[in-house]
Order: C-alpha cells, then structure tokens, then sequence
C-alpha cells in the first residue's frame, strides 16, 4: 500500500467515524434508543479499528529506527504476511537495508583496496587523533623507516624517542620539509609533510615521511650500474685489440730471439703493431679525459640573454656548414621579446650539440631540414626546441642516450648528451627527447 493508499483509508475511517457520530447525534435527537446504542458500538470498533491501523504502522516504523539507530542493517521484515500496507512498508525498509548494505560493503572493498595500496608503498603514513593520540590508522613503512615497532598511540614513541617524538610528532610541516633523524646507529635524512583535518568534533593529524637517503642510493646505484655497464664496454673494446696485438708481437720478438735463423722478424711490422697499440692507448687517455669533462661543468656565469641575440650567434657560427651540405636549417621565434638567465656559452654549447646531432641524423635524408624554435608555454616555461627530419632515434636507445659515454655512433665519444642534460640540470631545466625511426627528433630545452 502506497503513501496515497494509505491517506485515503485513513481519511475514509475519519470520514465514517464523522458519519456515524453524526448518526448517533441524530438516534439521540429522536430518542432511537436501539439505534443510538449501535451507533456507539459502531463508533467504538470504528476508533479501535483506526487507531490500531495507525498504531501499527508507527510500530513498524520505530522498529525499522530502533534497527538503523543500532545499525542493525541485517535484520529482515516479513514481506508475505501482515496487513498489505504493513507488507508494503516492510518491502520499503528491506529495499532500504539492501542499499545500506550494499553502499557498506562497496566503502569496505574501497577501503580495503587503499588500504592495501598504502601499505604497498615505500613511504610512512600515519593519522592521528590529536587530543587523546590514538593512531587511526599507519602503514608497516612507518615504523620501518622509524626503526620503531607498531603502536596503537603516539605516547608510546614519546615514552621511547622523545627528541624523535618531538621531531616528527610535535613539530609542524606545513610544507615537505628534509630533515635529518638519529635512529640506533645512524642517522638519516627524511622528506616530512603534514597536514591537520578535522572529522566531526576530532582533530586528526596526517603524516608522510619519506627515506631520502634509501630513495637517492638506489637511483644512484642504477645510475652507477648504467654507468659502469657503459664504461666496460668502451674500455674492453680498447683493450681487447691492445692485448691481442701485443700478445702477437711478444711471440714474434721472443720466436727472433730463441730461434733467429729460422724466423725473420719484420721491423716494419714491429714497427705498426706497436703504432697501432699506442694509437689504442691514447684513444684510452682520450676516453678517461673526456670521462673527467663530466664534473668540470659544476658553476654557472648567469645573465640576462635574449633567445633572438641566443639564436643569431649560433646562426651566423653554424649556418654556412650545414648548407654546404644541402641541409637547410632555419630559426624561429614566438616572440622577440622572450630572455632567458642562462650561462650563456653553456647553452650555446648544448644547442650546437644538439644541431650537430641533427646534421648527422641527415645526412642520407633528401630535402633534410632543422629547424630552430623558441616558443613560451602557457604555464609561462621558454621552451627552446631542436627539429629535425633525420633518420630518428630507435626505440631501444633512446632511454640510454643521456648515459654518459653511451653512443650508437662509430666516433662518437658518448658524451655530448650526457653534459647536455648536466648543463640543464644545472639551470635548474630539463631537457626532453622525443622521435620516431624514419621520421626525424626533437630535443626540447625546458626553462
């Protein structure tokens, strides 16, 4: 029975409770003494029966609140049995716990699956109350980065580590903040941020801590490992032919000294294995010397430059060579109002490298083209970008081409990139790749 049904069975008991008074008005207005007793036995069942339709419809009602003020959203109301507007009201709540339940149950599969997200990760989180210090809820990688075992409240590394306590618990950091924590036998730097939320009439206190140090070694460690990979494979292609050209002329020597009359030792021969050993090894010093340009470029000459005067020297240094080679090259500017506080000569440096590149990227290229662009973005960075039509970079180089030493190029050094990227960091810029085999590059300077 629906809200309209039960409004009109409920004014249809009024209207026949109105009806029969009138009834018995009327039976005691001309002395009807038997019909004036009917019409009060009719008036009483009609006040019992609708009091009792109202009343029981209100009982369900506080049961079904008793149940949601305990959530009790498991309990089910009898839908086959009972007064059809008590069945239909009963239909309405199950359909109510239903939803409860099922809302309940996704939050739970939500909250789960954050909660196992969080504890995945490799940085602390732990919430608060601030007042009574009850841990709402903290991850393993907190008291793993801490040094400390699980705890239900904060009083207990206060009881323990009151200068660590201190530090992160009481110590606000609004901003990430890098500071440095004594643990048992070392110290060791962290990133702390917090935040102060409220929920209902608690204050809770969110923090996230990050292990600096552990993050830094093993990112330099694969740096290293890159690095070394890198460097072994130059220094072994250097001394491979070295050893064996020597092992070579050491027989040789060593057959004209035992047995002179049987072999013949040519000095010319003597003379170009031992020329082409010191070619090798001075290749050697050569790779080691350029390997300590690396950490040269550490300080920056900064001032103000404007991108067009920028453009215009490399213009007038590099044009002419690279159209004697039918490589037509082109420079472009957004604005001519654009500056940059830059070291000058560094970037003049990059950018003649990275031209450089261009030009051997088209070198078997018809129509090859470079092209030269400084663009600001709306997020106000300059941009200063490097294009060309050349044959590309191939999909399984490109992430290792900023690797110091590494070079797909038969006289490349592997260098030039590496104190590219060096030069931007250094600016405080980055410095983007992005090509497609067959169709040409861009690098992209980031100010």
């Amino acid at each position: 029975m629906n809200y309209r049904a039960y409004i009109f069975a409920l004014f249809l008991r009024i209207l026949l409770i109105v009806s029969v008074i009138l009834v018995l008005v009327y039976t005691i207005y001309n002395h009807y003494s038997g019909y004036s007793v009917l019409a009060t036995l009719a008036i009483l069942y009609l006040f019992i029966n609708t009091y009792t339709f109202v009343k029981r419809r209100f009982v369900a009602m506080d049961d079904f609140f008793e149940a949601v003020k305990y959530r009790d959203f498991s309990r089910w109301f009898p839908e086959d049995r009972g007064p059809k507007d008590i069945r239909f009201l009963y239909t309405g709540f199950n359909e109510i716990n239903r939803t409860i339940k099922e809302i309940n149950s996704q939050n739970q599969a939500q909250f789960v699956y954050l909660q196992k997200i969080l504890e995945m990760v490799d940085i602390g989180i732990i919430a608060y109350n601030l007042e009574s210090g009850d841990v709402l809820w903290s991850n393993d990688s907190f008291g793993d980065i801490l040094d400390i075992p699980s705890f239900k409240n904060v009083r207990f590394v206060e009881n323990r580590k009151p200068e660590l306590f201190n530090t992160i618990f009481e110590t606000y950091h609004r901003e990430p903040n890098s500071i440095s924590i004594a643990l048992q036998n070392e110290s060791i730097k962290i990133l702390i941020s917090d935040t102060v939320f409220q929920v209902g009439e608690d204050a809770f206190k969110l923090i996230v801590i990050q292990d600096i140090d552990t993050t830094l070694n093993k990112n330099e460690s694969e740096s290293w490992k890159k690095l070394l990979s890198v460097m072994t494979h130059e220094i072994m292609n250097s001394i491979a032919p070295i050893s064996s050209l020597a092992d070579t002329l050491q027989r040789n020597v060593q057959m004209a000294i035992e047995t002179p009359e049987a072999s013949h030792l040519e000095l010319e021969d003597l003379n170009s294995g031992i020329k082409t050993i010191k070619n090798r090894s001075e290749g050697l010093l050569k790779f080691a010397k350029t390997y300590r340009s690396l950490s040269k470029v550490t300080n920056l000459n900064l001032q103000r430059t404007k991108v067009s005067e920028l453009f215009n020297n490399i213009q007038r240094l590099m044009q002419p060579s690279i159209q004697a080679k039918n490589i037509d090259i082109s420079f472009n500017i957004t604005s001519p109002k654009l500056e940059l506080d830059i070291d000058t000569h560094l970037i003049e440096q990059v950018l003649i490298n990275l031209i450089l590149n261009a030009v051997d990227a088209c070198k078997h290229i018809a129509n090859a083209e470079i092209k030269v662009v400084a663009v600001q973005n709306p997020n106000r960075d300059i941009v200063l970008k490097v294009f060309d039509n050349g044959s590309g970079i191939p999909q399984d180089i490109l992430e290792n081409i900023f690797v110091p030493f590494f070079t797909s190029k038969a006289t490349g050094s592997g260098i030039g990139l590496s104190l590219c990227k060096q030069i931007m960091l250094l600016h405080k810029g980055r410095i983007i790749v992005k090509s497609v085999e067959g169709e040409g590059s861009v690098f992209s300077l980031v100010f």
